[in-house]
Order: C-alpha cells, then structure tokens, then sequence
C-alpha cells in the first residue's frame, strides 16, 4: 500500500480524498494555487504545494508542476479527482514515465473512452447501443447545419473533450445551430483544449441513467448498481439519487452487464461510470442508449457509497496499489435510498446567474462527511469551503453536496428538506431554495423525470416553493414570539418602550400577501384566535430558529429587516411585517417607493469576461436578440434585448472584465 499520495484537485474532492486517505493511514499532499492558499483542503493534507496563479489553465491543468510536487514531497501515487487532468492521457503517460501511480484506470481506457468521438465508435463496434447522430470531424458551422437537417431536430451539440455539462447546447432548428455552435467550439476549447464537436439526436422525455463500474487490475469488474441524474439544469446535474425509480431489477441487470462488457473491451480498472440516455417515452425501459464513460471519479459517487457501503475512493487506491477486489457482484446490493443535492453558487431568484464573493455565514446541518457513507444520522455534507472563505470566477460553482439517505426515497426526500431549512449560506446567492423547492414537487415525489424537469416545471423562473397554509400560519406564531421577545429585550434595555407591558402581546403579522392576528401570552400563541401547540426558544440577534409544531420540527433562517423578518424556510423567502395591533392601520399612508425602469440597459447579470459584443453603435435591436455574451465560472451566458430600440452608447469592448451590474450599453 502507498504510504503517501498527492491529490492534483481542490475544493471538496480534495477534502473527500484526504479523509478516506487519513482513515488508511495514507499520508497526503495538497496542490494549490493562490486563489485556494486558505482554502480548507490546503490545511487538512499533511503537505501542501503552490502550483501557481489562480486560473486553472496556469495551474492545476499543468501535469510537470504536479509531477515536481510528487518529486518534491515523495508521493508515490496522485488521485485526480474529477475534471482538470483526470482525463487525460498525457498525464496518466507522464506519472507513468516518473514511475508514480496513477489512481484511476490504464491509459489506454482514458484514450478509449475520454473522447466521446473515439468512444461511440468503440460501442458502435462493441454492439452497443448508441444515439443516431454524426461521429466524424465537423468542419464548420455550415457543415454543422447539414448535419442537423440530417439527424432531424432536435439535435444536441457537445464538445468532444467535454464533461460537467460545458460545451453543450441543444438546437430546435437551424438557427440555433447556427447560434450555437461556434460557442460550443469555444467552451469546449477553454474548458477542455479541444475544440472538436460532435451532434447528435436528442431523445424525447429522456431520462439521464449512469452505471458504475468497479474493477481491478485482475480482471475483476463488477456494477454497483445505477444512479438516476435526469433533473438538470443546462445540462449540468441538479439532482443525483441511487437507485433510479425508473429502473426495475431486469434494466438493472441488462445495463450493468453491457456496461462491464464495454470496460472489459477496453481492459478498464479502478471506479468509472457509463452514462446512458434512456428514453422515458418507453414504458418497457428497454430503449436505453450508450452516451459516453467517464473514466474518473463522479461527483455523485456518495449515493452509490451510502447505498451499497463501499467507500469509492478507498477502493480506487487499494486497486491502484495492485490489489484485488474483496466483494462479487452477488455482494452487490441495494440498501434503503440516497439523494445528493448539489448546491450552487448561483441566484435561482435571477435566472441561475453565477454569484462570487465572500461566504460570510457558511453553517452546515452537519459537519463536514463525519461518520460513515451515510454521514450523520442520514446526513452527509461534503465540502470545501469554510466561513470566510471565498467563491472565486475561476473554478466551479458548487459550494458542497448534501446526502441524505433513508430507509425509502420518500425518507430520504424528508431527510433533504429538512437539512436545507438547516444550512445557512450569506454573502453570494445560492440554490438551497430551489433544491428544496424540488424536493417537495409532487412531480418529483412521483419519480417521473425527466432531463426536461426543470424546464417543463419552472418554465417563468423560480419564485420559491409553494407554501402550505400550515406553514404560513407557523410563521406568523414565530414572527409574533420573536416580535415579542426583542420588545421586552427592548423594554429592559434603558427603559426603553416604556414600562414593562403585560401579556399577551398582540401583532398584526403579514405574510404572504395575508396579514394574521397573533396574540403572544405566557403560555400560548394564538394566530387568528387559534391557538399553536408550538414550542420554541429566540434570542433577539438568532439567525436559525427551530420550532416544534405539533410534534414536527420547523427550521426558519430569520434575518431582521426594517418592519420585520425575512424568513427563509420549505424553500421560500417570507417578506413578513410585523406591526402591533395599534400601528398596523397606519401602513396604508406609507407611500410606496417605484423602482427605475432599467430596460433601457444591458446591465452584467454577474461578474465575468465580455467575450463577444453582437451589435454596436447605431445598430437597431429587437425583444430577445443577442446583443453580448458574458463568461462567468467557465460557462458562456447570452445576454439579450429586453425590448426593442437602437444602440445609443456602448460603455465595454471584447476582453473587458466585467463587475456585477455594469453597463454594457445602453438603448434608445
């Protein structure tokens, strides 16, 4: 066995690795660039190296500086984690070359199966089944569009190098190729350093099913079963959950079996994933189609760990280290349910627009993965980031996964919704809300998704969770209780209110739209003249309240504003007004504040780089034409007319780093 190995990676795989490592008496080492010098994996490794300046490209994408830090510390083996050079064979070459192991599979599968081209014509031959589309060189995008009209519409267009969801985009017709293909070619060749793309069909209700494989290098490979990731966002997974409610032991079967056959044609070892598009629209399930292998680690690999126990990352060392698996695939079962929520530096109240900055408030339900594949009494938090810490523009948006597991999917779902009410994040917008909010969607209780769920279900944006009358009412209890308390806080400080009053204490409390009689006495709290069996404690300056009601828990992230609280809670904010009985009539003389019409402005939705300006002085524009296009954490975002009009004044050029909210031109 390694006594020490070096992780080429950051963020939460890094930490994830490190854990499993120190668990195996493994000594680690940590790579770093200066974005990531405090950052909380740099301190939890045994060593640490600088690699360089902040962006990937002049850092972590660098294979000789990862190969002087394994010289330099003695490291005998590297774990890539996931992205950055996991897949590349070049890398894999040079470890080899400096007699350091590799963590991962033999070159020749990374070659094999890294190149989604090369792959499908490698399943072609294998007898797999593949999507209809076109497995060749693209020459331009006129070319692109033929190819398309061929395939027929709709057709998906990636980039051959891609992964995570970058360079990716789905056209309906000829003018979204058009449009889209030369920034797939971009993205595919700032993200990955290849350009080429390739087009194929896209299924109809297709659900997105991965397999993953284990093997060693014995000859040895099992599937531990599948993963559903169809709830998707711009192709970048939402929401991961082991098993899939879609498959039945039979699919199960057919695909694990055709998933080993295809890494045994390619001598694969160590942890990898095959992912299969399979189309929802046939209710035999047997219509399921080979997309690609990821020859690394996923970052949904924890609920496949909490469902089967197998710890991912220690098995990939113990096979690297020459070992044989100690488990059959008879061994292989299926134990209660696993949902992993990833969660996103993005505002799902703008649009899912990328958010950077300081995370001044960073709590989570649990601590960072303690305990076993489950975490914590079924919760597991795996992170890499910290309270002070921040979210930068040059690395992926996710701040941390949260796991849940249950006895049963609904528990599991439970599970989840209740550890987002507990996770507090301030300083940057994040996708807690949105997460819960689907979470709790009938549609996703009834497990029928598709990778379309989000479109189909939020087609106007997300404006929160819908909130049940029991919860409203709950939240005008608390907002009452802590209305309450922070007046006699007040009254005791200097005397200030006055002398003390006597309960109870009577509000007028507006939530939602609708405004509750909440009287707050020395034993109970009365909403509407109906009394809340509630229990629960405030101190003024709390920022997580838990309530008891009626025997189940309610957590509320509370936040003071002018006339009340901002409550966040089921995956919605609250607005709520709290007025005493006697002021409250007094609000309708408040004279409402009307915000300035900004539709004249393309203001920058999130910091990041203007790659392209699509019109220019003096250029006429219509609603919804593409005016710029803005890169931020590695994707590409077009920004477009929200009304009609002619460019007055353009305030940036092409190559402009952009702050939030800058002007980029203005409209007449």
């Amino acid at each position: 066995m390694f006594k020490k190995i070096l992780i080429a990676n950051r963020g939460e795989i890094a930490c994830r690795v490190i854990k499993t490592a120190r668990r195996m008496g493994i000594a680690t080492v940590a790579v770093y660039s200066d974005a990531d010098a405090r950052a909380p994996f740099v301190g939890m490794a045994d060593e640490a190296v600088h690699i360089g300046p902040s962006p990937a490209s002049e850092s972590y994408l660098i294979a000789d500086k990862i190969i002087a830090a394994c010289k330099a510390t003695g490291a005998e083996a590297v774990h890539p984690g996931y992205g950055f050079l996991s897949e590349r064979t070049s890398f894999a070459e040079a470890l080899a070359k400096e007699n350091i192991a590799f963590i991962g599979p033999p070159v020749n599968a990374i070659a094999a199966m890294g190149d989604k081209i090369e792959s499908k014509k490698l399943a072609l031959e294998a007898g797999v089944n593949v999507v209809p589309g076109f497995v060749g060189e693209i020459r331009d995008t006129e070319h692109a569009v033929e190819i398309s009209n061929e395939i027929g519409y709709p057709v998906m267009m990636k980039a051959s190098a891609g992964g995570g969801g970058k360079g990716m985009r789905l056209a309906y017709d000829e003018k979204d190729v058009r449009e889209g293909f030369e920034a797939t070619k971009r993205e595919g060749l700032n993200s990955f350093g290849d350009d080429r793309v390739f087009i194929e069909k896209f299924i109809l209700n297709p659900r997105h099913i991965e397999i993953q494989i284990l093997g060693d290098q014995h000859g040895n490979i099992l599937y531990l079963n599948e993963r559903e990731c169809s709830i998707q966002r711009r192709h970048q997974k939402v929401v991961e959950e082991a098993p899939s409610p879609f498959v039945t032991e039979k699919m199960r079967k057919a695909m694990g079996e055709q998933c080993v056959a295809l890494a045994r044609a390619v001598g694969y070892y160590s942890a990898g994933t095959v992912e299969l598009i399979v189309s929802g629209a046939d209710p035999t399930g047997e219509s399921f189609y080979f997309l690609e292998m990821n020859t690394r680690l996923q970052v949904e690999h924890p609920v496949t760990e909490a469902i089967t126990g197998i710890d991912l990352v220690e098995q990939m060392i113990r096979v690297a280290a020459g070992e044989k698996l100690e488990m059959t695939q008879d061994d292989i079962k299926i134990d209660g349910w696993a949902i992993e929520n990833r969660v996103y530096a993005e505002d799902p109240y703008r649009g899912f627009l990328p958010s950077t900055g300081r995370l001044v408030r960073y709590r989570t339900p649990v601590p960072a993965w303690e305990g076993d594949e489950r975490g914590v009494d079924g919760v597991r938090v795996d992170a890499g980031v910290e309270e002070g810490g921040e979210v930068s523009i040059f690395y992926d948006p996710m701040i941390a996964k949260l796991v849940t597991w249950g006895e049963t999917r609904d528990a599991a779902a439970d599970l989840q919704v209740a550890a987002l009410d507990r996770f507090e994040i301030e300083g940057l917008g994040h996708n807690i809300d949105f997460v819960s909010a689907i979470m709790q969607h009938p549609r996703f209780r009834s497990g029928e998704l598709t990778t379309g769920f989000i479109a189909e279900e939020y087609p106007e944006g997300f404006v929160g969770a819908p909130a049940a009358d029991e919860v409203t009412r709950a939240l005008a209890a608390i907002a009452g209780f802590m209305a309450s308390a922070e007046a006699d806080r007040a009254r005791r400080v200097d005397g200030q209110l006055g002398e003390r009053l006597d309960p109870p204490a009577k509000w007028q409390v507006t939530v939602g739209g609708a405004s509750h009689k909440v009287k707050v006495g020395t034993k109970h709290i009365k909403v509407d003249g109906e009394a809340i069996d509630i229990a629960l404690e405030y101190t003024p300056g709390d920022r997580l309240v838990v309530a008891e009601i009626d025997a189940r828990e309610l957590a509320v992230k509370v936040a003071r504003t002018r006339t009340g609280w901002r409550m966040t809670t089921r995956g919605r904010i609250h607005d709520v007004r709290v007025l005493p009985w006697h002021v409250a009539p007094l609000a309708s003389h408040m004279i409402e504040k009307i915000p300035p019409d900004l539709s004249k402005f393309l203001i920058c939705p999130m910091p990041g780089l203007l790659v392209a300006l699509h019109v220019g002085e003096g250029d006429a524009v219509e609603a919804g034409q593409p005016l710029a296009t803005v890169e931020a954490m590695k994707m590409e975002n077009i920004l477009r007319a929200e009304k009609a009009g002619v460019v007055k004044a353009v305030n940036a050029a092409q190559g402009d780093s952009l702050a939030v909210d800058a002007v980029i031109l203005e409209l007449e």
